[in-house]
């Protein structure tokens, strides 16, 4: 999986929200006793096509998450999000976790599980379709789900490399009539009548 070169330098003027997908509880044994630790995995965005994640260790749930939040406001990518949905189908995987997402007409919502959940409406998407197969842990559903995000990319993009103009590129051509509102329904994309 190769990720774009879509990072985000600078947070100093973002406003990020930051939401909680897991937190597991560790345990250590050692010959004193069982010690304790918590590990927080938090997703931030700026619900207009950023986002990020970061994993936050210690001894509390509090400094946990705080850790984690940190970590992900280190680790923002820059998504490509245009009225509410993705430009193009992706799919992608990390570890046992495998996940797609499809681009869906408005009004559709968020149709994702869990830790997919979060990611995309921390990004901004308000419709899309997805899917997760394989390992349901939460880890790697974000991660999966943060990659595939990561290789999406605008018909503005793709038209800029072709060396064509927006109007001629084919991904644009074909998810216009979903784009401008023209058609209420997804089968243009889903191969539906």
């Amino acid at each position: 999986m190769k990720m774009a070169n879509n990072r985000v330098k600078s947070t100093n003027d973002l406003e990020l929200k930051d939401r909680l997908v897991a937190i597991n509880r560790v345990t250590k044994v050692t010959k004193g006793g069982r010690t304790f630790s918590f590990a927080a995995i938090v997703v931030v965005g700026n619900e207009d096509g950023i986002v990020g994640w970061g994993l936050g260790k210690a001894g509390e749930v509090t400094t946990a998450i705080a850790k984690g939040v940190e970590a992900a406001k280190k680790n923002l990518i820059k998504v490509p999000v245009h009225k509410g949905t993705i430009p193009h189908e992706q799919l992608a995987k990390f570890g046992g976790a495998q996940v797609l997402i499809r681009p869906a007409s408005h009004g559709t919502g968020v149709k994702a599980g869990g830790a997919m959940r979060a990611v995309l409406e921390s990004v901004g998407i308000t419709d899309v379709l997805a899917k997760s197969k394989g390992s349901s842990n939460p880890h790697n559903l974000v991660k999966a789900t943060i990659a595939a995000l990561g290789e999406l990319r605008s018909p503005f993009d793709v038209a800029q490399n072709r060396g064509v103009a927006v109007e001629k590129s084919i991904a644009w051509k074909r998810r216009s009539k979903i784009w401008d509102g023209k058609n209420g329904s997804s089968d243009v994309m889903f191969g539906g009548g």
